[in-house]
């Protein structure tokens, strides 16, 4: 037990800590509660604590006891009270738009909260391949706006390795491409299967034939997109799988099937679109013409891919299978 011993005389002041001179800091202010904030704000705002009571719906004792509160807490004096008014003090001028902000943060929090229980609510950033964008963005675009019209869709049309790396690093939640897209954690959400076509000059031989044998690949002369596009990968996957030679003759590429069939129709070449693109790109110009493969044509498979986990999966499964329905429409084979 300790023993307490009275000095006669004054009692010396403690000797101050050696602090080069500094005083010791204040007590750092308590952080202060939603409640208080708001309470404040009301104040700040009608300049009369029962105005500014009824105006939140909270008792004055309570408002009042809330801004006193907040005072002592912060150790400031926020207003200035007389028996006919109230006036924001200078630190209370400083601190009110503070508290607006603040309060106004948290309502847009909650207000995402909402929206992220509600399905297709929200933004949608989804990634599509150039190959795919201009022939079903129309379908996806309608859907979208009929069936889920509170769901903010963004579209990002890029090459499907950007794709790739914009899901994984979280920049986009959805893609449309061709699959396989050969990369983990992805999960695959098949929506159809689309013939190739090979597009000619009006003029060539086997322009209008209804029953091409892949063989034929193997000596045309094939125009391709560039590097970079699947399309061109897929394309030639089809042409290796006719026998065609790693080395055979690609005389010219393009940046986009616009381009392509207008090279075929200058004389170029020829190409494979997907059956998709043939109704919009082959009847760009009376030169062309189109020729369909003897079943099983090549083809290949579109899809919506998703992150392994993806916190929204439920309502993308609900989109594909929406999806699939709205294509019906187009020159495709649907699956699931």
């Amino acid at each position: 037990m300790g023993t307490s011993i009275a000095a006669e005389g004054p009692v010396p002041e403690p000797a101050a800590p050696r602090t080069g001179g500094l005083k010791s800091p204040s007590p750092r202010p308590r952080q202060p509660s939603l409640a208080q904030l708001r309470a404040f704000a009301a104040v700040a705002e009608h300049l009369h604590f029962r105005d500014a009571a009824a105006a939140i719906s909270m008792s004055q004792p309570a408002l009042s006891g809330a801004v006193a509160a907040l005072e002592e807490s912060l150790g400031i004096q926020l207003f200035e009270r007389t028996t006919r008014k109230v006036l924001l003090s200078p630190a209370g001028e400083r601190l009110a738009a503070r508290a607006r902000t603040v309060l106004d943060a948290v309502g847009t929090f909650m207000e995402e909260a909402e929206a992220a229980r509600a399905p297709f609510t929200g933004v949608l950033r989804l990634g599509v391949i150039p190959t795919v964008a201009p022939y079903l963005l129309p379908a996806v675009l309608r859907l979208v706006h009929d069936s889920y019209p509170d769901l903010e869709l963004q579209v990002h049309e890029e090459q499907t390795f950007s794709l790739l790396d914009g899901i994984t690093s979280g920049r986009l939640d959805l893609l449309l491409l061709a699959v396989p897209a050969g990369a983990p954690g992805l999960v695959e959400l098949p929506l159809f299967d689309e013939d190739f076509v090979l597009v000619t000059p009006r003029d060539h031989a086997l322009a209008g034939r209804a029953d091409l044998p892949r063989g034929v690949l193997r000596e045309l002369d094939l125009l391709l997109l560039d590097e970079g596009h699947c399309l061109r990968d897929q394309a030639l996957d089809v042409c290796r799988e006719a026998g065609r030679a790693s080395g055979g003759p690609v005389t010219t590429s393009a940046a986009g099937l616009s381009t392509l069939v207008q090279l075929v129709g200058g004389g170029l070449g020829v190409t494979l679109l997907p059956d998709t693109a043939v109704d919009v790109e082959a009847t760009r110009s009376a030169g062309l013409a189109t020729a369909r493969f003897a079943s099983p044509a090549p083809s290949r498979r579109i899809a919506l891919a998703m992150r392994s986990g993806a916190a929204r999966q439920g309502e993308f499964e609900e989109l594909a299978e929406a999806l699939r329905s709205a294509l019906r429409g187009l020159p495709v084979r649907i699956v699931r």
